[in-house]
């Protein structure tokens, strides 16, 4: 008879659960993330980058992802690239070199960050950058006799409140307001000199 209620006591408690969406199984989810051990995950394995651009140049399609989701200064970071022919899609096997380069119109310094070998058919490049801003990442490789090269954009940091686009219009803004207050006070001292003019 006291069987019979436990029993019946878990039935119902697993009723619950199953009703509340709760998994029976809790201890299983530690160990696993998408089918992977989670002591073989890094870091930033798990979370998305914080951009993926796909781009087709020349023979190839190539796609670039960068991780973590939200690169900081001074902190890890990684990109992957994924070369594949158009014409057949086999991966490209060779060495890409990355190079990363100041975002800025007065900026021309490009710096080697590293050659890297295919992985599983994908090309990983670690990077740190020391401060914030808009940078871009080079990838450079040779297939065929011809070179390949791929420039993708990187924020470093928390974007800024306006962009380019926005500091463009603001400076024209303030070239039209500056020509209009010189416009007004020619025009008040045209008028105060063609004043004593008459009055003389």
């Amino acid at each position: 008879m006291n069987s019979y209620k436990i029993m019946n006591k878990n039935s119902f408690i697993k009723t619950i659960l199953v009703l509340l969406g709760v998994s029976l199984s809790l201890h299983a989810l530690a160990h696993h993330v998408l089918g992977r051990p989670s002591y073989s995950l890094g870091e930033d394995s798990n979370t998305p980058p914080s951009m993926q651009v796909e781009t087709q140049i020349g023979d190839y399609y190539v796609t670039y992802m960068a991780f973590p989701a939200f690169p900081k200064a001074n902190e890890p970071g990684r990109v992957n690239l994924y070369a594949s022919r158009i014409d057949n899609g086999q991966s490209f096997t060779g060495k890409v070199t990355f190079s990363v380069m100041d975002d800025s119109w007065f900026s021309s310094k490009i710096e080697t960050i590293g050659s890297q070998m295919s992985d599983d058919s994908v090309f990983r490049q670690g990077f740190i950058i020391s401060e914030d801003g808009n940078y871009i990442i080079r990838a450079e490789f040779e297939s065929g006799g011809e070179p390949y090269i791929i420039d993708f954009p990187l924020r470093i940091g928390e974007p800024l409140p306006i962009g380019p686009l926005g500091v463009s219009v603001a400076i024209i803004f303030l070239i039209l307001i500056s020509v209009n207050v010189i416009q007004r006070r020619r025009l008040q001292r045209m008028k105060t000199g063609r004043h004593h003019a008459e009055t003389e």
